[in-house]
């Protein structure tokens, strides 16, 4: 699970993003605070693990970006989401300096809240589990995915993610297994007919390879087994 602090003064915006923090899957709000001083209490004397801020930038006592330099020169490596009103460029040019990660501006759609914190953890994923980089891999750190990618990695209508991040729980905890669609099913108890679907468009974006097995009478039976060089984006999926 993924702890999120929110550091926002206004009681009614700070609520309002914990309940967004609490609408996706994977994240938790582990706290707020009001003012900065609470918020480095909680960063460097709380035991609890703190692994993204949502910041504001103007606060009654305080200016938020004054947090930045003082994570950086503490070497704390939690990352940042600048949530404010500032729009003006010094503001945001000083933001992304110290290396914040996203900035919204309000106000905002919470499509654009989720968007920002999965694309987040999806860099996170990313850099956890590769000690090697492709090009398209550093490509996708650094500037995100191409539209044609991040449509292609789109659910279709009719899946779920619940129900893919199941699927792709299973097929992590068995990394060398080749599986049919009946057994995927079976393991996972779901229809065989659900199943296809999930795992014909898992193929389509590359995450699983196919072959198919010719028996000595009836159907030819697919089996799949994941990608390693996909295996990161595998792991997203199971978030």
């Amino acid at each position: 699970m993924t702890n999120v602090l929110i550091v926002d003064d206004d009681a009614m915006v700070a609520e309002l993003n914990r309940c967004y923090v609490g609408q996706i899957a994977g994240f938790t709000c582990c706290g707020t605070a009001s003012t900065l001083q609470q918020a480095k209490e909680m960063i460097f004397n709380s035991p609890q693990a703190i692994d993204l801020i949502l910041l504001d930038v103007y606060m009654q006592q305080d200016n938020g970006l004054d947090l930045l330099p003082e994570l950086r020169n503490a070497k704390q490596s939690i990352d940042v989401i600048v949530i404010s009103s500032a729009a003006d460029a010094v503001t945001i040019q000083k933001s992304l300096h110290y290396g914040v990660v996203d900035y919204l501006i309000k106000p905002f759609q919470f499509s654009r809240f989720e968007e920002a914190l999965t694309g987040w953890q999806q860099k996170k994923t990313l850099m956890e589990n590769q000690q090697y980089y492709e090009q398209s891999d550093v490509d996708r750190l650094i500037h995100g995915e191409s539209p044609a990618v991040a449509e292609q990695t789109k659910l279709p209508k009719g899946l779920t993610p619940q129900t893919l991040r199941t699927l792709c729980q299973w097929i992590d905890a068995h990394p060398a297994s080749e599986f049919s669609t009946d057994e995927l099913a079976n393991a996972v108890n779901i229809s065989r007919v659900s199943c296809r679907k999930y795992l014909i468009w898992l193929a389509q974006c590359h995450i699983l390879v196919t072959s198919i097995h010719y028996g000595v009478t009836g159907r030819p039976v697919y089996r799949y087994r994941p990608q390693p060089e996909y295996y990161s984006l595998l792991k997203q999926y199971c978030q």
